[in-house]
């Protein structure tokens, strides 16, 4: 019977495997936290979500998707400058990316702000032309400044029965745009 001698194993495997089991393990645990949080969120559980988040976040100054989810939880928590904050950060980092730029929109809508809720809508449309929900939002805060223009020229021609009748059309449109997350 031969003897079998084990041979030993090159000294950088035990690393290699290390890294390789870490780059599975770690990506895992990250999108584990992510999707806790994001469920969440969807449970209705914001102040958890975020709690969950910003351990996530915390050593993570750069990471897109938490920063980004940790966006619309503020945003679900009616913590619209807190959310300004977060986005406009997140805009500041990637300029290439149109989602940021919606949901600034989206904040500065709720707020009335209806200019600078189109430029920034617009800024999303020329990250990204194919990005159907920023023209739609756009499309809502043009109407919503349409109807604020009938309203200051009907402030200053009550009586004008056309402009009462596509005010009365625009309010029939008035709706509220939308945020989005990420692609």
């Amino acid at each position: 019977m031969r003897s079998i001698v084990p041979r030993l194993l090159p000294p950088t495997l035990p690393a290699t495997v290390l890294a390789l089991l870490l780059g599975v393990v770690v990506p895992t645990a990250v999108a584990s936290e992510l999707a806790e949080a994001e469920r969440l969120l969807k449970q209705g559980q914001a102040p958890q979500a975020l709690a969950k988040l910003e351990a996530h976040v915390a050593g993570k100054p750069r990471e897109l998707q938490g920063r980004f989810l940790k966006g619309l939880i503020l945003m679900e928590m009616d913590r619209s400058d807190d959310a300004i904050a977060v986005f406009t950060q997140i805009s500041d980092d990637y300029p290439e990316l149109p989602e940021p730029y919606n949901n600034l929109a989206v904040l500065y809508a709720r707020k009335q702000q209806f200019e600078r809720a189109r430029t920034l809508l617009e800024m999303a449309i020329r990250t990204h032309p194919g990005y159907a929900l920023a023209r739609q939002n756009l499309g809502d805060v043009l109407v919503r400044l349409a109807s604020q223009s009938y309203d200051e020229a009907l402030r200053l021609e009550p009586a004008n029965k056309a402009m009462q009748a596509k005010q009365a059309r625009l309010r029939e449109l008035s709706v509220t745009p939308t945020a989005g997350g990420i692609r």
